[in-house]
């Protein structure tokens, strides 16, 4: 299949619905074989594959949940079986509580910082025998990592660290040809989004508030995703992407 990422494998963490989902259809769409990652959405998954096959590209579903080091481990056992290398690493998995941080717990600490932060690290270490000289890592992060929002308060302390995270693991990997970037996305409506008490609330604040437009979708920020695995972005490194339409500038 022709395209800009023909013959290049991806793996897209939390694939199976929402922005994950955009990004593996956009890199597929450009001739990147990818691999869906899931957890609880198999049915999901095998569908995007099957669409993600009949367009020409390889495509196969491996569960696992990212933020518990064996099961990385299988992840990526089930991926050398289908693959031999990898080129582009998208952690979009994420998860989280959404309460007052005054209400949170140990275990509502350590759900967000491994889901969401610890994640990376571990992605990145059980994906370094598959890279070569040109691979490209791309950590998803929120608004929240920098602002703060009503009952995001571990989540957005978990996005932080994940920007910091990869701002180190770009400084340790650039030697090797690996570049490593955050895309930190405003206000989208997806199925996570639903979650939220204050959605509506959300969504009418920043279709008021963005320059750009008042939706933000999915594809917007797999377009964002799909710049930074191309060759003329070789020299971003360690860079947060922010994707809002200008939202978090007006005010």
């Amino acid at each position: 299949m022709a395209g800009s990422l023909a013959g290049k494998v991806a793996l897209v963490t939390g694939a199976a619905r929402g922005i994950g989902r955009a990004i593996a259809v956009k890199l597929a769409s450009e001739g990147c074989a990818v691999a869906v990652n899931y957890y609880n959405s198999a049915d999901e998954a095998e569908a995007l594959c099957e669409e993600i096959r009949a367009s020409g590209p390889h495509a196969c579903a491996i569960a696992g949940s990212v933020g518990i080091p064996d099961s990385v481990d299988e992840l990526f056992a089930e991926f050398g079986r289908h693959f031999d290398r990898l080129d582009i690493l998208v952690s979009n998995a994420a998860s989280g509580v959404l309460k007052p941080a005054i209400e949170m717990t140990l275990k509502h600490w350590r759900w967000c910082l491994e889901t969401n932060a610890l994640a990376l690290n571990l992605l990145t270490q059980r994906a370094l025998p598959f890279f070569g000289d040109d691979a490209r890592i791309i950590a998803m992060s929120s608004l929240g990592a920098q602002r703060a929002m009503p009952d995001y308060g571990f989540i957005g302390a978990s996005k932080a660290a994940l920007e910091a995270l990869a701002r180190a693991l770009a400084q340790e990997l650039g030697p090797r040809g690996v570049r490593v970037n955050v895309v930190s996305a405003g206000v989208v409506d997806t199925d996570a989004l639903r979650h939220f008490p204050n959605r509506e609330q959300l969504l009418a604040n920043f279709a008021q508030r963005t320059p750009a437009g008042p939706v933000l979708t999915p594809q917007d920020v797999a377009g964002a995703v799909y710049l930074l695995c191309l060759p003329e972005a070789a020299m971003i490194n360690g860079h947060t992407l922010v994707v809002d339409g200008g939202f978090a500038i007006s005010g």
